[in-house]
């Protein structure tokens, strides 16, 4: 089916979803150390944007052809002028952001002070600071006619200083300085004055010692001001038969370091003959030159110095375990009897270590596989698969070298492994490896038994603090064997498998999901209920959006999560059946989870591959079902809670307007930390023990709960007290009678009470008056209580 229907140009709609993060920055609700991180967060975006997909419509105004199939009514050179009119708004705003966070710091005391504003106590520690730490690593480049100019590195930072006498400004000369932000913080934070804070840009350090750094000529003038330049990231891998991929893959990465410049900006009070020298110099074409303000990078501004008060960050929300994974616990035996699922970051990324860790260790396990596409810089990951190997494990690990701006990072890593003796596989011919895998291989009763990890995000501890993530842990033949197979086929790609439950791309995703919304759109047609709630990150492909508005013509309800790209040209007409929320918060949404109501029987999966026509025509991507009902209602929660967001969440709608999803607002909703609060209320596990330390007993159970490693909230109860109410509650979850809890050996009791019919209300108010009269150690874990006499009860209650 065609529709007729003129989609939303992809880098349009790109530049939307970062204006969405850009509105975080604006938000005086936000917090204002957290506003300024998000307005690096933008920067760092942009300048992805512009080294990959401005510089593919750059090429495409270069050919004077629309190679990529552009969607939207544009031709590339009309593409290009719209997305630089787009970025020069976007930079204006930055600046109005930049000058509204800036006034509110003020007011809490924190100052950003320029070269020209220090005094004179603040200007000894700037140089002190500068010739000990800033200048050796400066060189500057002193530019002429004669001499070739320097080439400018991709995304770093320069001053083009103008050098020139007061007595006879004719008399000048020009000269480059690198800003070393790599090797020296960006940001240098200044002796404190009383209540107040000072903080100076490694920049105006430099421009306050310029005098220092050329006292060689004689010159008593000195302007400084940022250039920095944008270059091509694309690489282009040649197909020279006689050289690995690996050797393609190295000599493309040293390509692009000099590709062509796609954007310069500069600082637009440059003087007009410093610019002109430049530009010349360079053979730079004006139309990728934008003027800016007089700082650049703010990418920077998310390692902004942490000087704020508890009020100006979010609140930490601390990453809790699974309550089916207590430490010292083994993995493999839980998912023997069930299958677990981990929400990040809202649940550590331990247990994926934990779970590798185990796997090297364990004398049974024969074979470990995983997929890799990105990873942290001292991984954790990698390092258990390296001593899984030194422990004599079979290590198959497929390593995606075309995973951008990570290929350095995943040559290293592919040649580490390979030197261990791991099994390395780069990737596979003609397609990106994106899944997200592990598979495990273990001896089980005289067979081999597999073990699978299927997620939605890479194995990498640093953005599982950040990015909201999901994945699944299973034995379940019905997902385990399927993945084995998958790594059978990374091993020998001629062998090709019939995937009954998990849906692989390239081969079979679209057709498959595909086909779950014609069943959806048959059931709405024959009047019943059809329904699809579908999250993901972008939404462009051309197949999958013409195939939503069918649904939605059909009847069929669609709820669309997507936090990035997306295509759909929703107006009032195709609103009808169809909405479309995205969610910009304190975390990255980064989650595929498809639900179709399926006529009641709903299928839920998650999935590591967005609608895009990458992911499913020339990736290898993994969707996977989800069985058990206890999960799939822990992901039908999240999907709930997200669309109800009546907070961060904004319309996705036909003109890009970005509004909020206000909605009814008798109650806030929001989506992040309330999901939070609902997994943390199931899994996080903080076992309460009244306790009174002279008692033997209460001691052992005591010790018997940090020695299974809970975490314990004790409760003394003889010096603190315990009320009424309290004790209610206790003998109510442990579903006994009061006098259960009665110390009976106490004189008080055989004095007072022996003999006597009391009611547990009256048991209650008695113990309440009389603690020492109450049994212990009483452990409480959620809604069941327990007397943990012996330490070994507490099992009961888990």
């Amino acid at each position: 089916m065609d529709s007729g229907i003129s989609f939303i140009n992809r880098e349009i709609s790109w530049l939307s979803f970062n204006e969405r993060v850009l509105q975080e920055a604006a938000d005086p609700n936000t917090p204002l150390f957290e506003r300024i991180r998000f307005i690096g967060i933008f920067s760092n975006n942009l300048d992805e944007f512009f080294r990959v997909r401005f510089a593919a419509v750059r090429r495409m105004v270069d050919l004077g052809s629309d190679e990529e199939n552009l969607l939207g009514d544009f031709t590339p050179q009309e593409l290009m002028d719209k997305i630089q009119s787009i970025v020069i708004s976007q930079q204006q705003k930055v600046q109005a952001i930049f000058k509204d966070i800036f006034e509110e710091l003020k007011k809490d005391n924190i100052f950003m002070l320029n070269e020209k504003e220090l005094n004179h106590k603040q200007g000894i520690f700037v140089r002190k600071y500068f010739n000990d730490k800033v200048l050796p690593n400066l060189v500057p480049i002193m530019l002429s006619n004669k001499n070739k100019f320097p080439y400018l590195r991709d995304r770093s930072v320069y001053l083009a200083v103008k050098l020139s006498k007061k007595s006879n400004p004719k008399d000048f000369a020009y000269s480059l300085i690198r800003i070393p932000s790599l090797s020296v913080p960006r940001f240098l934070v200044l002796p404190k004055s009383g209540n107040k804070k000072f903080v100076i840009i490694l920049d105006d350090v430099i421009r306050y010692c310029l005098s220092e750094l050329f006292f060689y000529f004689d010159y008593n003038v000195h302007e400084a001001f940022t250039i920095k330049m944008t270059r091509d990231a694309e690489l282009d891998i040649d197909d020279d038969i006689s050289k690995s991929f690996m050797e393609k893959i190295t000599h493309s990465l040293k390509k692009r370091k000099k590709g062509k410049p796609v954007r310069v900006i500069y600082d637009c009070n440059m003087p007009e003959d410093l610019k002109a020298f430049i530009f010349k110099k360079m053979k730079l074409d004006t139309e990728n030159a934008i003027p800016g303000a007089r700082y650049h990078n703010d990418k920077d501004y998310m390692n902004f110095p942490e000087i704020g008060k508890k009020k100006h960050y979010y609140p930490k929300l601390p990453p809790f375990r699974h309550k089916d994974l207590r430490p010292n616990t083994s993995i493999l035996k839980v998912l023997r009897r069930k299958d677990v699922m981990l929400h990040y970051p809202y649940q550590t990324f331990n247990h994926f270590i934990d779970l590798l860790r185990e796997a090297a260790i364990d004398p049974e396990v024969k074979e470990i596989g995983i997929t890799i596409y990105r990873v942290a810089e001292a991984s954790k990951v990698v390092n258990a698969l390296l001593n899984a190997v030194r422990n004599g494990k079979v290590v198959t690990v497929v390593i995606e070298l075309q995973a951008r701006f990570d290929e350095e990072a995943n040559i290293y890593w592919s040649n580490k492994l390979q030197e261990e003796g791991a099994n390395v596989i780069n990737g596979i011919p003609g397609l990106k490896v994106h899944s997200k895998l592990l598979w495990i291989k273990r001896k089980e009763h005289g067979a081999f038994r597999n073990y699978a990890y299927v997620g939605t995000g890479n194995f990498h501890e640093g953005t599982a603090r950040v990015y909201a993530d999901d994945g699944l842990l299973t034995s379940d033949p019905r997902i385990a064997d399927e993945v084995s197979d998958i790594f059978e086929f990374f091993k020998q790609t001629f062998k090709h498998f019939d995937y009954k439950y998990i849906v692989v791309s390239p081969f079979k995703m679209r057709h498959f999901f595909t086909k779950c919304i014609d069943h959806e759109i048959k059931l709405a047609q024959k009047g019943r209920e059809g329904r699809m709630i579908l999250k993901m990150n972008s939404l462009i492909d051309p197949g999958m959006m013409e195939k939503i508005i069918e649904a939605g013509q059909a009847g069929v309800k669609v709820q669309l999560i997507v936090r990035g790209i997306f295509g759909l040209p929703l107006n009032e007409e195709l609103s009808k059946n169809i909405t479309a929320i995205s969610i910009v918060d304190k975390y990255l949404e980064h989650s595929r989870i498809f639900l179709f109501g399926n006529d009641g029987d709903e299928k839920i999966y998650i999935s590591s591959a967005d609608w895009m026509p990458r992911n499913l025509n020339r990736r290898i991507e993994v969707a996977c079902p989800v069985f058990d009902e206890e999960i799939r209602n822990e992901l039908k929660e999240m999907l709930n809670i997200q669309l109800k967001d009546n907070s961060k969440a904004r319309i996705l709608d036909a003109g890009l307007q970005n509004s909020y999803n206000r909605g009814n607002r008798e109650q806030i909703y929001r989506a992040q930390e309330d999901y939070y609060r609902l997994i943390k209320n199931k899994h996080h596990i903080v076992m309460i023990i009244y306790h009174n330390p002279r008692c033997a007993k209460s001691r052992a159970g005591l010790q018997y709960l940090e020695e299974k490693g809970y975490e314990i909230e004790v409760r003394k109860y003889l010096s603190n007290g315990i009320t009424e109410e309290q004790l209610k509650e206790i003998i109510e979850k442990t579903g006994k009678d009061a006098f259960h809890f009665v110390r009976t050996n106490e004189p008080e009791y055989i004095s007072k009470y022996k003999g006597k019919k009391l009611t547990n209300e009256q048991w209650s108010k008695i113990l309440a008056e009389n603690p020492k009269l109450l049994q212990r150690p009483i452990v409480i874990n959620s809604n069941k209580a327990v007397l943990a006499n012996p330490p070994e009860n507490i099992d009961d209650i888990m």
